[in-house]
């Protein structure tokens, strides 16, 4: 792999500045052999030692979690993101995302798996001392110790820094360090986690970072909680009771923990999205394998145009989350591999080179969570009343992927963060969106322009359609900061609105890319032209159906028919046989459930 510049590392929020399929993107069809045996030595390893104990995972069985967590260690499944330095394989972030996706097959071992080596491991990873590192690292990567991460309390849940759970300054037997007393709850991995990385304020107002071993003195937890979903995984309240913290495992600096909370959440939104990219494929085979069974008036259901319908749609939107997942990872790679491994500040700058897609990763967040919703649900319709009974894994899917929309950060809180990113990087000179806004009001100002001519093998068309959709979307932007730049993080039901757009902007913009690439290299089939379209026909049309119903909240009553005349000039009408495009689609997925897309 070529190593790029730093002048030459992509951007984040570049789908938004570059026109729709103008630029290269990473895409799955590029893992490489290497990536691909770690992918499959992950699917193994849930094949064979994780899928076959489902039941007894499901009931708790004293220490198999953890059990089959130190297994995935013996097999280096624990320290892809750990430094070689600490024992770890510090292999790219694409191939750490798919092996993500592959133990992601259930979700109870994804989420307990994610606890230790994502949000549990990597704050140390990333603003650990190297002392820090040489104590503990070498033993996560291994599974010998086990992780978890200790930050929403009982009354703070989305509003983090409002922690309440006290460090106090104290010196015992001449070691220097603080007392912390407090409740962390919603803990994954608390039932068996050996070290837990726990946020609390010194002094009533720093709020920081402690690496707390659960041997300490007062650390104690509570049952285990019975949740809706994710029966399988570890998840209590840990109690702080008068425990002495040696200075030496404050994690970064005292005062700095929320750098260390939000940087983690981010890489955390990434990994989860991509997660829910293995488990949907899943419940979509499962469905399609369900459909080709099931008889109904002595024919498969799955020769019924309604069933069809389903099985594309779900289709249709797993192949542009792939695509809008991997592009990401490969963001990250290329950024990562511009770095200096030698630089002292090597950890900082690659949690800089990850910070710089945030949006991308809350996009991530909530697109991967609510399309796994969407799949869950509708392989459950798919099964009828049998998807209501507990015999069949789709009523245990449809629970289990509803906590992600709340993981990581609500889906509210982070279509927030879409747009209030988006601003902020705006008038920092970061991301030179007037130069968008320039294009929109040409638009605006000229005569409505034909588009391309839909083409069996060609795409102009719909980049074009994509385009509009994207300078649309900025154009809507651009009115709301107008009339709200004093109070916009006020009017959170606009930034929700925006939020959609863009994140429907960018799901075009990668299935696009990822399917011209294909065409490009001569390996594009018609189902991929077919995807590729109706996604695309189908995104535009939610996002003028947005900007629409905006344009009252951000025009006077006088000016609006003026500025529906405008939202028309970004407006293309359908003209795709959207039904015969989702048969094409069907009748593969039907010959191919396996996701050989």
């Amino acid at each position: 792999m070529n190593t790029p510049s730093q002048a030459q590392a992509p951007r984040g929020c570049s789908f938004l500045l570059d026109p729709a399929g103008s630029e290269v993107i990473f895409t799955p069809e590029q893992f490489t052999e290497d990536q691909l045996l770690f992918a499959a030595t992950a699917q193994e390893f849930m094949d064979k030692e994780v899928l076959p104990d489902v039941d007894a995972l499901e009931k708790q069985a004293p220490g198999l979690m953890e059990q089959k967590l130190k297994k995935a260690g013996e097999l280096g499944l624990l320290m892809i993101d750990v430094p070689e330095a600490y024992g770890g394989l510090e292999l790219d972030k694409t191939t750490s995302m798919l092996v993500s996706e592959r133990l992601a097959t259930y979700a109870s071992f994804s989420v307990s798996h994610g606890g230790h080596i994502g949000i549990g491991m990597l704050p140390l990873v990333f603003f650990g001392s190297a002392e820090q590192k040489e104590r503990y690292l070498p033993r996560l990567a291994t599974g010998e110790l086990l992780a978890a991460y200790a930050l929403t309390e009982p009354g703070s849940g989305s509003d983090a820094l409002g922690a309440k759970t006290s460090a106090m300054p104290e010196t015992r037997d001449g070691v220097e360090g603080y007392v912390l007393n407090g409740t962390k709850m919603w803990i994954t991995n608390a039932g068996f986690a050996d070290l837990f990385t726990v946020f609390a304020k010194v002094d009533g107002d720093k709020f920081t970072a402690f690496l707390v071993e659960a041997g300490y003195t007062g650390v104690s937890t509570g049952a285990e909680e019975h949740k809706m979903g994710l029966k399988g995984s570890s998840t209590r309240v840990l109690n702080l009771d008068g425990v002495f913290v040696p200075a030496t495992n404050v994690l970064g600096a005292v005062g700095r923990g929320h750098k260390i909370a939000f940087n983690i959440l981010n890489f955390g939104r990434f990994k989860l999205g991509v997660g829910t990219v293995g488990g949907s494929k899943r419940t979509l085979r499962i469905a399609i394998e369900y459909a080709l069974e099931r008889k109904q008036f002595k024919q498969p259901i799955a020769s019924f145009g309604a069933i069809q319908q389903k099985i594309a749609d779900m289709a249709i939107q797993l192949y542009a989350l792939e695509a809008m997942s991997y592009r990401v990872a490969g963001y990250m790679d290329t950024n990562i591999d511009a770095l200096d491994k030698s630089a002292p500040s090597y950890a900082a700058d690659m949690m800089a080179a990850i910070e710089e897609f945030a949006v991308e990763d809350s996009i991530m967040k909530v697109v991967g969570s609510e399309t796994a919703d969407f799949i869950a649900d509708e392989a459950v319709q798919i099964h009828g009343g049998y998807g209501y009974s507990a015999e069949y894994e789709v009523e245990r899917t449809y629970r289990d992927s509803r906590i992600n929309r709340i993981f990581e950060g609500t889906n509210e809180i982070n279509r927030m963060l879409i747009p209030g990113m988006i601003l902020k990087r705006t008038m920092k000179g970061e991301l030179p969106l007037f130069d968008v806004i320039a294009r929109a009001e040409a638009v605006l100002k000229g005569e409505r322009e034909t588009p391309p001519a839909p083409s069996e093998t060609g795409l102009a068309h719909e980049f074009f359609v994509a385009e509009r959709s994207k300078l649309l979307s900025v154009y809507l932007a651009n009115l709301a900061i107008q009339r709200h730049m004093a109070d916009f993080k006020d009017q959170q039901e606009i930034m929700l609105a925006l939020a959609d757009m863009i994140m429907l902007v960018y799901g075009m913009d990668s299935t696009l890319a990822r399917v011209q690439q294909r065409a490009d290299a001569g390996t594009a089939t018609p189902v991929h032209f077919a995807i590729a379209r109706a996604y695309t026909a189908e995104s535009h049309n939610k996002v003028v159906s947005i900007a629409e119903r905006l344009a009252p909240s951000l025009t006077e009553a006088d000016k609006l028919e003026r500025r529906y005349d405008g939202i028309a000039k970004f407006t293309v009408r359908p003209m795709l046989d959207l039904i015969a495009a989702k048969r094409r689609v069907a009748a593969f997925m039907l010959e191919h459930p396996r996701w050989s897309l």
